[in-house]
Protein backbone atom coordinates (compact mmCIF):
# COMPACT_ATOMS: atom_id res chain seq x y z
CA UNK A 1 0.00 0.00 0.00
CA UNK A 2 0.88 3.20 -0.17
CA UNK A 3 2.60 5.34 2.42
CA UNK A 4 4.25 8.48 3.37
CA UNK A 5 6.69 8.79 6.38
CA UNK A 6 7.45 11.96 8.26
CA UNK A 7 10.44 12.25 10.92
CA UNK A 8 12.66 14.73 12.57
CA UNK A 9 16.09 15.16 13.86
CA UNK A 10 15.59 15.54 17.55
CA UNK A 11 17.53 19.18 18.52
CA UNK A 12 18.45 19.34 15.25
CA UNK A 13 16.75 21.92 12.57
CA UNK A 14 16.38 19.30 9.93
CA UNK A 15 13.41 17.20 8.94
CA UNK A 16 12.69 14.47 6.70
CA UNK A 17 9.98 12.58 4.47
CA UNK A 18 9.98 9.20 2.60
CA UNK A 19 6.72 8.42 0.12
CA UNK A 20 6.40 5.32 -1.15
CA UNK A 21 3.52 5.04 -4.15
CA UNK A 22 2.56 1.77 -5.21
CA UNK A 23 -0.58 0.43 -6.16
CA UNK A 24 -1.79 3.76 -6.27
CA UNK A 25 1.23 4.11 -8.79
CA UNK A 26 0.30 0.89 -10.94
CA UNK A 27 -3.21 2.06 -11.06
CA UNK A 28 -2.26 4.90 -12.89
CA UNK A 29 -0.21 3.05 -15.54
CA UNK A 30 -2.41 0.58 -15.88
CA UNK A 31 -5.51 3.27 -16.82
CA UNK A 32 -3.09 4.41 -19.34
CA UNK A 33 -2.46 0.98 -20.48
CA UNK A 34 -6.12 0.25 -20.95
CA UNK A 35 -6.39 3.47 -22.88
CA UNK A 36 -3.92 2.11 -25.54
CA UNK A 37 -1.91 5.60 -24.34
CA UNK A 38 0.97 4.10 -22.47
CA UNK A 39 3.64 6.88 -22.31
CA UNK A 40 7.29 5.95 -23.45
CA UNK A 41 9.28 4.44 -20.34
CA UNK A 42 11.26 8.13 -19.58
CA UNK A 43 7.84 9.94 -19.85
CA UNK A 44 6.54 7.36 -16.86
CA UNK A 45 10.03 8.06 -15.03
CA UNK A 46 9.57 11.20 -14.97
CA UNK A 47 5.98 11.01 -14.13
CA UNK A 48 6.47 9.12 -11.54
CA UNK A 49 9.19 10.94 -9.79
CA UNK A 50 6.90 13.85 -10.03
CA UNK A 51 4.19 12.26 -8.20
CA UNK A 52 6.44 11.14 -5.52
CA UNK A 53 8.05 14.36 -5.07
CA UNK A 54 4.16 16.28 -5.20
CA UNK A 55 3.03 14.10 -2.88
CA UNK A 56 6.17 15.07 -0.32
CA UNK A 57 5.86 18.93 -1.18
CA UNK A 58 2.23 18.79 -0.50
CA UNK A 59 2.57 17.23 2.74
CA UNK A 60 5.42 19.95 4.25
CA UNK A 61 3.60 22.77 3.34
CA UNK A 62 0.10 21.35 4.87
CA UNK A 63 -1.97 23.43 2.20
CA UNK A 64 -5.30 23.01 1.96
CA UNK A 65 -6.16 22.89 -1.90
CA UNK A 66 -4.02 21.78 -5.08
CA UNK A 67 -0.31 21.64 -5.68
CA UNK A 68 0.39 21.28 -9.44
CA UNK A 69 3.77 20.73 -10.07
CA UNK A 70 4.75 21.23 -13.63
CA UNK A 71 7.31 21.07 -16.36
CA UNK A 72 7.25 22.17 -20.09
CA UNK A 73 9.72 23.32 -22.55
CA UNK A 74 10.53 22.89 -26.40
CA UNK A 75 11.38 19.08 -26.73
CA UNK A 76 9.56 16.12 -27.63
CA UNK A 77 7.67 15.85 -24.09
CA UNK A 78 5.60 19.52 -24.45
CA UNK A 79 4.12 19.62 -20.55
CA UNK A 80 4.30 16.70 -17.58
CA UNK A 81 1.94 17.77 -14.73
CA UNK A 82 1.00 16.44 -11.30
CA UNK A 83 -1.73 17.62 -8.99
CA UNK A 84 -1.82 16.88 -5.69
CA UNK A 85 -4.92 17.40 -3.08
CA UNK A 86 -4.63 18.61 0.41
CA UNK A 87 -5.84 14.63 1.12
CA UNK A 88 -2.27 13.46 -0.71
CA UNK A 89 -4.56 12.45 -3.73
CA UNK A 90 -2.82 12.67 -6.74
CA UNK A 91 -2.99 12.54 -10.23
CA UNK A 92 -1.09 12.72 -13.47
CA UNK A 93 -0.62 13.63 -16.85
CA UNK A 94 1.77 14.54 -19.90
CA UNK A 95 1.79 15.82 -23.77
CA UNK A 96 4.16 14.03 -25.69
CA UNK A 97 4.40 15.46 -29.28
CA UNK A 98 7.57 13.61 -30.57
CA UNK A 99 10.06 10.43 -30.12
CA UNK A 100 11.55 9.92 -26.87
CA UNK A 101 14.45 8.28 -27.04
CA UNK A 102 15.56 5.59 -24.21
CA UNK A 103 17.15 6.77 -21.14
CA UNK A 104 15.98 10.42 -21.59
CA UNK A 105 16.52 13.01 -19.02
CA UNK A 106 15.29 15.94 -18.27
CA UNK A 107 16.75 18.36 -20.81
CA UNK A 108 16.42 15.39 -23.46
CA UNK A 109 12.86 15.62 -23.13
CA UNK A 110 11.96 18.84 -22.12
CA UNK A 111 14.64 21.70 -23.01
CA UNK A 112 16.28 20.85 -25.87
CA UNK A 113 16.73 24.84 -27.13
CA UNK A 114 16.93 25.93 -23.11
CA UNK A 115 13.46 27.17 -23.25
CA UNK A 116 12.36 24.70 -20.08
CA UNK A 117 10.46 25.49 -17.41
CA UNK A 118 9.29 24.30 -13.84
CA UNK A 119 6.18 25.76 -12.18
CA UNK A 120 4.39 25.25 -8.98
CA UNK A 121 1.08 26.39 -8.23
CA UNK A 122 -0.76 26.55 -5.16
CA UNK A 123 -4.41 26.91 -5.79
CA UNK A 124 -6.64 27.61 -2.59
CA UNK A 125 -9.98 25.44 -2.27
CA UNK A 126 -11.71 28.43 -1.22
CA UNK A 127 -10.17 31.48 -2.83
CA UNK A 128 -11.12 35.16 -1.30
CA UNK A 129 -12.43 37.94 -4.20
CA UNK A 130 -9.88 38.62 -6.51
CA UNK A 131 -7.56 35.95 -4.77
CA UNK A 132 -5.49 33.98 -7.66
CA UNK A 133 -3.14 31.28 -7.38
CA UNK A 134 0.27 31.68 -6.07
CA UNK A 135 2.69 30.48 -8.64
CA UNK A 136 6.48 30.01 -8.51
CA UNK A 137 8.32 29.19 -12.08
CA UNK A 138 12.37 28.98 -12.43
CA UNK A 139 14.19 27.39 -15.09
CA UNK A 140 16.12 24.11 -15.87
CA UNK A 141 19.14 25.44 -15.43
CA UNK A 142 21.53 25.41 -12.50
CA UNK A 143 23.32 28.70 -11.13
CA UNK A 144 26.15 28.64 -13.99
CA UNK A 145 23.06 27.94 -16.36
CA UNK A 146 24.31 24.27 -16.88
CA UNK A 147 20.92 22.03 -17.94
CA UNK A 148 19.55 19.91 -15.36
CA UNK A 149 19.26 16.59 -16.03
CA UNK A 150 17.02 15.01 -13.24
CA UNK A 151 13.73 16.37 -11.82
CA UNK A 152 15.06 15.97 -8.20
CA UNK A 153 17.82 18.38 -9.24
CA UNK A 154 15.11 20.92 -10.77
CA UNK A 155 13.10 21.04 -7.75
CA UNK A 156 16.00 21.20 -5.45
CA UNK A 157 17.03 24.27 -7.55
CA UNK A 158 13.88 25.71 -7.10
CA UNK A 159 13.16 25.63 -2.95
CA UNK A 160 16.86 27.20 -2.78
CA UNK A 161 15.96 29.79 -5.19
CA UNK A 162 12.25 30.46 -4.35
CA UNK A 163 11.94 29.62 -0.84
CA UNK A 164 15.69 30.23 0.52
CA UNK A 165 15.82 26.57 2.08
CA UNK A 166 18.63 23.78 1.95
CA UNK A 167 16.90 20.50 0.60
CA UNK A 168 17.89 17.21 -0.26
CA UNK A 169 15.54 14.91 -2.64
CA UNK A 170 16.05 11.48 -4.01
CA UNK A 171 13.64 10.22 -6.63
CA UNK A 172 13.06 6.93 -7.95
CA UNK A 173 10.01 5.30 -10.49
CA UNK A 174 10.11 2.47 -12.02
CA UNK A 175 6.51 0.77 -13.69
CA UNK A 176 6.33 -0.73 -9.92
CA UNK A 177 7.01 1.97 -8.03
CA UNK A 178 7.99 5.91 -7.17
CA UNK A 179 9.14 6.81 -4.18
CA UNK A 180 10.96 9.78 -3.23
CA UNK A 181 13.14 11.14 0.14
CA UNK A 182 12.99 14.48 1.37
CA UNK A 183 15.74 15.79 3.60
CA UNK A 184 14.95 19.66 4.19
CA UNK A 185 17.00 22.18 6.25
CA UNK A 186 14.13 24.12 8.87
CA UNK A 187 14.37 27.60 9.85
CA UNK A 188 16.01 27.88 13.57
CA UNK A 189 14.99 30.14 16.48
CA UNK A 190 16.41 29.32 19.61
CA UNK A 191 16.68 25.83 20.53
CA UNK A 192 13.39 24.49 18.80
CA UNK A 193 13.22 22.91 15.28
CA UNK A 194 11.11 25.48 14.19
CA UNK A 195 10.85 29.47 13.79
CA UNK A 196 11.25 31.90 11.72
CA UNK A 197 13.12 32.01 8.58
CA UNK A 198 16.99 31.98 8.74
CA UNK A 199 18.46 32.94 5.46
CA UNK A 200 22.02 33.22 7.08
CA UNK A 201 22.19 29.57 7.60
CA UNK A 202 21.99 28.77 3.48
CA UNK A 203 24.37 26.05 2.24
CA UNK A 204 25.88 26.50 6.30
CA UNK A 205 24.62 24.26 8.86
CA UNK A 206 26.65 21.26 9.21
CA UNK A 207 23.87 19.14 10.74
CA UNK A 208 21.54 19.49 7.28
CA UNK A 209 25.42 19.37 5.76
CA UNK A 210 25.94 15.91 7.23
CA UNK A 211 22.22 14.30 6.78
CA UNK A 212 22.01 15.15 3.18
CA UNK A 213 25.45 13.93 2.42
CA UNK A 214 24.00 10.36 4.32
CA UNK A 215 20.68 10.43 2.49
CA UNK A 216 22.78 11.00 -1.06
CA UNK A 217 24.40 7.82 -0.29
CA UNK A 218 20.79 5.98 -1.35
CA UNK A 219 21.05 4.33 -4.77
CA UNK A 220 17.62 3.89 -7.15
CA UNK A 221 17.28 0.07 -6.31
CA UNK A 222 17.15 0.87 -2.90
CA UNK A 223 14.75 3.43 -2.99
CA UNK A 224 12.45 1.25 -5.22
CA UNK A 225 12.95 -1.47 -3.25
CA UNK A 226 13.87 -1.26 0.65
CA UNK A 227 10.62 -0.63 3.05
CA UNK A 228 10.71 2.11 5.01
CA UNK A 229 12.29 0.57 8.37
CA UNK A 230 15.40 -0.64 6.74
CA UNK A 231 15.56 2.39 4.44
CA UNK A 232 15.88 4.55 7.38
CA UNK A 233 17.62 2.73 9.61
CA UNK A 234 20.24 2.11 7.35
CA UNK A 235 20.69 5.64 6.35
CA UNK A 236 20.52 7.08 9.73
CA UNK A 237 21.18 4.55 12.36
CA UNK A 238 23.55 6.88 14.80
CA UNK A 239 21.51 9.57 14.52
CA UNK A 240 18.49 10.92 16.35
CA UNK A 241 15.81 10.20 14.17
CA UNK A 242 11.99 10.34 15.64
CA UNK A 243 9.48 8.99 13.49
CA UNK A 244 5.35 9.90 13.14
CA UNK A 245 3.38 7.34 12.64
CA UNK A 246 3.09 6.95 8.67
CA UNK A 247 0.37 7.72 6.48
CA UNK A 248 -1.35 4.95 4.89
CA UNK A 249 -4.63 4.09 2.91
CA UNK A 250 -7.11 7.53 2.87
CA UNK A 251 -5.03 9.73 4.83
CA UNK A 252 -1.60 8.87 2.72
CA UNK A 253 -1.01 9.50 -1.29
CA UNK A 254 -3.46 7.72 -3.14
CA UNK A 255 -4.33 8.47 -6.88
CA UNK A 256 -7.91 10.23 -7.37
CA UNK A 257 -9.23 11.95 -10.64
CA UNK A 258 -11.74 15.11 -10.41
CA UNK A 259 -12.97 14.49 -14.18
CA UNK A 260 -17.02 13.69 -14.24
CA UNK A 261 -19.16 13.30 -17.30
CA UNK A 262 -21.15 16.64 -15.89
CA UNK A 263 -17.38 19.23 -16.19
CA UNK A 264 -16.86 17.28 -19.89
CA UNK A 265 -20.67 18.27 -20.58
CA UNK A 266 -19.50 21.93 -19.43
CA UNK A 267 -16.43 21.97 -21.66
CA UNK A 268 -18.75 20.99 -24.57
CA UNK A 269 -21.31 23.60 -23.72
CA UNK A 270 -18.27 26.45 -23.74
CA UNK A 271 -16.82 24.75 -27.13
CA UNK A 272 -20.81 25.98 -28.38
CA UNK A 273 -23.62 24.48 -29.62
CA UNK A 274 -22.17 24.10 -34.08
CA UNK A 275 -19.12 23.09 -32.83
CA UNK A 276 -20.32 19.87 -31.02
CA UNK A 277 -22.97 19.50 -33.74
CA UNK A 278 -20.26 18.91 -36.10
CA UNK A 279 -18.77 16.58 -34.24
CA UNK A 280 -21.62 14.46 -34.35
CA UNK A 281 -22.44 14.75 -37.87
CA UNK A 282 -18.79 13.95 -38.72
CA UNK A 283 -18.28 11.16 -36.28
CA UNK A 284 -21.77 9.98 -35.40
CA UNK A 285 -21.04 10.92 -31.37
CA UNK A 286 -18.82 12.95 -29.07
CA UNK A 287 -15.91 11.18 -27.42
CA UNK A 288 -14.14 13.20 -24.65
CA UNK A 289 -11.55 11.27 -22.85
CA UNK A 290 -9.89 12.19 -19.06
CA UNK A 291 -6.09 12.80 -20.20
CA UNK A 292 -5.58 11.97 -16.18
CA UNK A 293 -7.26 8.83 -15.87
CA UNK A 294 -7.86 7.37 -19.43
CA UNK A 295 -12.21 7.53 -18.68
CA UNK A 296 -13.88 7.93 -21.83
CA UNK A 297 -17.45 9.95 -21.57
CA UNK A 298 -19.30 9.50 -24.75
CA UNK A 299 -22.59 11.94 -25.89
CA UNK A 300 -24.95 11.19 -28.79
CA UNK A 301 -27.03 13.89 -30.40
CA UNK A 302 -30.12 12.97 -27.75
CA UNK A 303 -27.73 13.73 -24.89
CA UNK A 304 -26.15 17.06 -26.91
CA UNK A 305 -29.80 18.27 -27.42
CA UNK A 306 -30.10 17.54 -23.37
CA UNK A 307 -26.87 19.69 -23.25
CA UNK A 308 -28.38 23.19 -24.97
CA UNK A 309 -31.82 22.85 -23.84
CA UNK A 310 -32.81 24.79 -20.68
CA UNK A 311 -33.89 22.55 -18.02
CA UNK A 312 -37.48 23.86 -17.98
CA UNK A 313 -37.58 22.80 -21.36
CA UNK A 314 -36.71 19.25 -21.38
CA UNK A 315 -39.14 16.75 -21.89
CA UNK A 316 -40.24 14.35 -18.95
CA UNK A 317 -37.53 11.68 -18.18
CA UNK A 318 -34.25 13.17 -20.06
CA UNK A 319 -31.55 12.98 -18.34
CA UNK A 320 -29.94 16.62 -17.58
CA UNK A 321 -26.58 17.36 -16.83
CA UNK A 322 -26.65 20.33 -13.55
Amino acid sequence: MSELHKFIFEGLPVRGMLVRLTDSWREVLQRRAASNDAFPEPVRVLLGEMAAAGALMQASIKFDGALVLQVYGDGPVKLAVVEVQSDLAFRVTAKVVGEVVPHAQVEAMLNVHGQGRCAITLDPKTKFPGQTPYQGVVSLHGDQREPLQKISEVLEHYMLQSEQLDTCLILAANDDTAAGLLIQRVPVEGAGNLGQRNEDEIGLNEDYKRLAMLASTLTREELLTLDADTLLRRLFWEEPLHRFPPQTGEDGPHFACSCSRDRVGRMLIGLGRPEVDGIIVEQGRAEIGCDFCGTKYHFDAVDVGELFTPTPQQAPGSAAIN
